[in-house]
């Protein structure tokens, strides 16, 4: 039967529950492809790039399995164009088709590419995400700052989530107190197996491709789901295994392991092997099915990742695009440290939680705001470069996600529309919530001497510099009372420290 029609699909468009697939059409072409342009407008980690292809071969044979006609261009076909329009406009002209459909991309940069087609593109919804691109401005119009907690307890209500008619359940919205606790000494922590992949050969044809990435990859080393089935498996292993612990050790790190409670479904997520609702559901039938076994502040902290943070970052990026990616409150300039790139610093904190990312191109939230992101913004970087390196590093990092949480909360740039303040800290809280600290060649009390740790240091340097644009900040008076309080002395002494490590910057 004559192809009538072809329907795109992006590599992090991997929903087999989509409307789309519901029937078999012989009339349709399904085409997903492998191309340059997107493997290389960053330089992104080798896993991402091995897992989001391998995760796209994997849904294209699932697709033929069910009977659908598909069309995949491998990264080396010699009739890849490496350019999505490019490549649909020779197949139209091939099977003579006039019409073509796509899913909504997710990233604004995409989003605009699409409206240059020269040819009629008919664009559906994902049917993925628990709010309309607008939901979260029409919440927020009028408003500077979108509180996430406003957010979060609308969406609770709207999806009925953890809720007893109008109130929470357990009387509370947010049990984020209750989830700060650094990880015992002697804690057991499950590793959960992996479906296999065909990463071997994915790497092989990267390799004849001769793409630029960074960070590692082995037998050993790639831990990621690629298909709906592994997916599936993980989240049942993690509920089983790691869910019970997951909200009270959230926060904390760890040399002993890199990923801890943490479910790791995030990259399936982000490629829609698996939904959002579908995740959350599970979560809450776990806690009302085995109440002994899950305390609710497990799975109210897990649900807020998702049904809050997660679609928060998603409509604000939405609202504030492409306005946003350029935002830069503190007129940052300075550049990311060469060491970013390798993780050789003899700081512990920042070398285990870099060495990691390179290894594994995952971190968790905090050692990406409190330690990697903190450093970067107490040293005054360019936020462009920080959302360069974020975007690379990491195998869940999609701009819409990504530039929210880094130039937004972790970095500031955006002057308080996603958080009310500066998320930065001195060495306290790193030594607080980790083992890091634990024979590093710093001292994480000293704030001058040889010893100093950095983060002290330039914590009071970017006070001290940021004072115009801070100090009327209701959420961070205090720490210019204590800085104010503090001998002319010592409050030198710092600020040469600063200088120096400043300009020592890539020997630290």
């Amino acid at each position: 039967m004559k192809t009538k029609e072809i329907r795109l699909i992006l590599g992090d468009q991997l929903n087999i529950n989509h409307s789309w697939f519901q029937r078999v059409d012989a009339t349709v072409l399904y085409v997903l492809m492998e191309v340059k342009s997107e493997s290389e407008y960053v330089t992104h980690h080798v896993q991402k790039i091995v897992g989001i292809f391998a995760a796209m071969r994997a849904f294209a044979r699932e697709l033929k399995a069910l009977g659908h006609e598909v069309r995949y261009y491998e990264i080396n076909d010699l009739d890849n164009h490496h350019d999505f329009l490019k490549n649909i406009e020779a197949l139209c002209q091939v099977h003579g088709i006039s019409k073509v459909s796509y899913q909504l991309p997710d990233e604004y940069r995409l989003d605009q590419y699409f409206k240059l087609s020269k040819f009629p593109l008919n664009a559906v919804d994902t049917e993925h995400f628990l709010t309309r691109r607008e939901e979260v401005a029409a919440l927020f119009a009028g408003k500077k700052m979108f509180l996430m907690e406003t957010f979060y307890r609308y969406m609770r209500k709207k999806h009925a989530v953890l809720m007893e008619g109008d109130q929470p359940v357990g009387g509370q919205w947010n049990f984020d107190h209750d989830n700060r606790k650094k990880l015992p000494a002697k804690a057991e922590i499950l590793t959960t197996a992996l479906g296999v992949t065909d990463q071997t050969t994915v790497y092989g044809d990267i390799q004849k491709a001769q793409l630029k990435t960074l960070g590692e990859i082995d037998a050993m080393n790639f831990s990621w789901t690629v298909t709906r089935a592994s997916a599936v498996n993980l989240l049942q292993e993690f509920m089983e295994q790691a869910l019970p612990l997951f909200g009270t050790y959230q926060d904390a790190m760890t040399t002993q392991h890199w990923y801890v409670y943490h479910s790791r479904l995030s990259f399936a997520l982000n490629v829609k092997l698996i939904g959002p609702m579908e995740v959350i559901r599970a979560v809450e039938q776990a806690y009302n099915a085995h109440p002994k076994t899950y305390e609710l502040n497990q799975i109210e902290g897990f649900i807020r990742q998702i049904l809050g943070w997660r679609e928060y970052m998603r409509g604000i990026y939405w609202a504030k695009m492409p306005e946003f990616s350029s935002l830069n409150y503190f007129g940052n300039e300075a550049a990311l440290p060469s060491w970013y790139w390798t993780g050789e610093t003899k700081m512990n904190c920042l070398h285990h939680s870099i060495k990691q990312s390179l290894d594994h191109a995952y971190a968790h939230h905090i050692q990406r705001l409190m330690v990697t992101g903190n450093f970067a913004s107490l040293l005054g970087v360019d936020p462009n470069q920080v959302d360069r390196w974020y975007l690379g590093i990491y195998i869940d990092a999609f701009e819409w996600v990504e530039i929210t949480n880094t130039r937004g909360m972790s970095q500031f740039a955006d002057g308080g529309i996603v958080g009310s303040k500066p998320y930065v800290s001195s060495a306290a809280y790193v030594q607080k919530m980790s083992n890091y600290c634990e024979g590093c060649n710093y001292n994480h009390k000293d704030k001058f001497g040889e010893k100093a740790c950095p983060f002290n240091t330039l914590y009071w340097d970017f006070y001290a510099r940021n004072r115009p644009l801070l100090e009327r900040n209701p959420r961070i008076g205090m720490m210019y009372k204590v800085w104010d309080k503090m001998e002319a002395p010592q409050k030198q002494l710092i600020l040469e420290k600063a200088q120096e490590i400043k300009q020592n910057i890539d020997h630290l």
